[in-house]
Formats: structure tokens, sequence, C-alpha cells
């Protein structure tokens, strides 16, 4: 009766069974995977918020399929005040409710059935879930780790196939918060033009460097077909605000027959919404009040996972950059996932196994830096107390 596409298991794994058996006890966990910043004690600017999201504007129907000029002006600006390197045309910029949803055009876009995209490892699940449900298979490349994250050149060589169409960087990677390097993104694109591939770059944590030093964004590549998507759901914060945007750029010749079909794709759903759209540029300038209270509990956090890590021996933490994790190297004593569910059921404290993010072994725990400081600092010092002892 169903597609093949959707032929998921969907039972819980002992993981989530855990979890919830725990909740139905009543008892109280430390959560030190949030992802959501909503739920995070963050102060946002109210007023602001909910002031944008009321103009008369709203009540008129303009089916522009490339989303309403005005919010991708608000794009474009958002580019040129961050980095500063480049003004993007509007043109080029195409709105999406979310970069799930910009995925899924993409590639619709580029690929037919049973085509291949590679894509690193380790990184967040969600692509799996994706490519299923446009008929398009994942083929990984992988992030090695010596003194930091770099891209495995070598094996991105031999994954490539006929039937490869493009490359996913995360930019910076989650997980493993690293960024891809100039010296990457030069040798990504001549990897590109060598096979005739795009380049999908996800930035959504991008403005989260942990120095404070600007990295650079693949918006302004002009070497290779490149697609970067990002969106207000990590630049300010507000995912439940649902916009996100693909800027298309490369090769004009390249460029301009992609945008007049992923305006056709576009205009198929037209699943925006006007009053966020018309809100576009107020909820943009909202990442200048809460991007730095963000970066402010990234240090905390990360300081503190430091402070705590220098007590024992057993744990040690790998190199990040940017973004929202951090990742713990811990010992081998069993799988990840019952190291999960032992932390979980001996201390209380939800962490995620590595096997989420695809890690090639088991020995990874991954945290969030955005748990409320206090919080944090109470389910780290639980978990390393545990791992001391083990």
């Amino acid at each position: 009766m169903f597609s093949h596409r959707t032929d998921w298991k969907l039972t819980p794994n002992r993981f989530t069974e855990v979890q919830r058996e725990l909740q139905a006890a009543g008892m109280e966990v430390l959560d030190l995977t949030i992802s959501n910043p909503t739920r995070a004690e963050l102060h946002y600017d109210e007023e602001a918020i909910m002031q944008s999201l009321i103009q008369p504007d709203a009540l008129d129907y303009d089916p522009q399929p490339r989303g309403l000029r005005g919010a991708r002006l608000a794009v474009a600006e958002y580019y040129r005040k961050q980095h500063e390197e480049f003004d993007i045309d509007p043109e080029s910029v195409l709105l999406t409710t979310s970069t799930s949803e910009g995925y899924s055009y993409v590639f619709r876009l580029l690929c037919n059935p049973e085509d291949e995209i590679l894509v690193p490892k380790p990184s967040y699940p969600l692509f799996e879930f994706l490519a299923d449900l446009e008929d398009v298979k994942l083929v990984p490349y992988p992030l090695l780790y010596d003194h930091g994250w770099q891209i495995d050149f070598p094996s991105l060589y031999k994954a490539v196939t006929h039937r490869t169409r493009a490359v996913v960087v995360v930019h910076p990677n989650n997980p493993t918060g690293s960024y891809v390097t100039r010296a990457e993104q030069t040798a990504l694109n001549d990897f590109c033009r060598e096979y005739n591939l795009s380049l999908i770059v996800d930035e959504v944590f991008l403005d989260y460097a942990h120095d404070g030093a600007s990295r650079q964004t693949f918006a302004a590549n002009g070497e290779a077909l490149t697609f970067t998507l990002s969106g207000l759901s990590k630049i300010s914060a507000l995912p439940q605000m649902k916009l996100a945007w693909v800027v298309t750029s490369g090769p004009e010749d390249k460029v301009n027959p992609a945008l007049a079909r992923l305006e056709v794709i576009a205009d198929t759903y037209l699943s925006l919404n006007a009053p966020i759209q018309l809100a576009a540029p107020v909820l943009l300038e909202q990442r200048n009040t809460i991007q730095p209270l963000l970066l402010d509990r990234l240090r905390s956090n990360l300081e503190e996972l430091d402070r705590g890590l220098a007590k024992q021996k057993a744990c040690q933490r790998l190199d990040v950059e940017g973004g929202w994790c951090a990742v713990l190297r811990v010992p081998v004593t069993q799988s990840d996932e019952e190291l999960a569910i032992d932390v979980l059921r001996k201390v209380a404290v939800l962490v995620h196994p590595g096997h989420f993010y695809d890690f090639p072994s088991d020995g990874y725990l991954v945290v969030s830096l955005i748990t409320p400081p206090a919080q944090f600092r109470q389910g780290i010092e639980r978990v390393l107390e545990l791992m001391n002892g083990s």
C-alpha cells in the first residue's frame, strides 16, 4: 500500500525507549541535547518580533515563486552587512520555508531517481530522510580528525561515480563544528569542475564562530554551480518563523537555467506565507540581539566543559570552531548507544551518542552548547564523574 521511499523503521530505538520510560516515571532529567533556541532561556525582543507580523499588506496575495522582492532584498542586505565581501543579486535568492525544503528543491533540480549525492560523515542525520523522499542515494565521504577536522579528498575522489550529481558540505559542520577552509573550497571547486558536479552548502551555523572571526560564505562562490542554504532558524534563532533560502551562484551559463528551473519547482508549491516574508527585514535584524547572547552562551559553556575536563583524564574534547555542539571523546567500554543509556539511567543526563551522527566508531558523545548554563554545568559534572569512575 505504501511507497518504498517511506519504508522506514518507525519503532523507537532503545535510547528513545529509555527516555520515555524515565519520563513516565517522573524522573527529572538534565537535557544536554537542546537544539531549540526558543527553549534555551534566551531573551528575545518580543515586541519587535510580534509587531513585524502585523502588516496590512499581509491581506494581499502576491504569489512570487522566488519570494517577495522585499524579503529577498533583506536576505541580500544580511549578506552585505554580515559578510562584507560582496553584494549578492536578490534575483539569485529563492525563499523557502526551511533549509529542508531548500534541500528538497535542489535534489529535485539535480537528480533523477537513484542518482547520487556525496555527503560528509559525521554529520546531521536529516539527510537520509530527505534523500529517501526524493529517491536519491547518499554516498558518504569522511571527515578526518587530526589536530582539527578536514575533508578526506582521496576518499571523495574514490566515491564519485557516473551517477554522482553534487557534493554536500556543511559550513560549519554539525556536530563537529569545523569550517571549510579556503584551501578546501578551492579543492572542492576543482573537484566539481572536473566531474561536472554542483556544490550544496549548508551554512545555517555560519555566524557562530567561537573566536568571533567572520568566515567566508559560499554564496559568492563563482567557480562551480553552488547552492548555499541558510535561514532564520539559526541566524536569528527563530526556527518557528519558517523562513529560509537558497542562493544560487557560479558560472552564468549554469546559474541562469538552474534558477529558471528552481522557480518552476517553487511555483508548484508556493509554500511561503506573506506575513513572514513581509516581516523578514525585522526578523533578520533580530540577529543583532540574539547572536551575541548565543555566542556568550557557547563560549561560557565551552569554558565550563574545559574546566571539568581538566580535572580528569578519562575524556577529552575534540577541537570545535563554530556551531552549537561539542564532541567528547570517551573510553570505549561499550557502544555509544549503551553508554548514552547508562548516562541517562545512572546520572539522569541526556546526551547524544556519536552514532546518531555517523561517527566512524564508538567512543563519542555529543552535547549542546546552547543549554542554559546552570543546567549545562550540573549535567557535565555528572557525566564526567560517571566517566571517570567507569
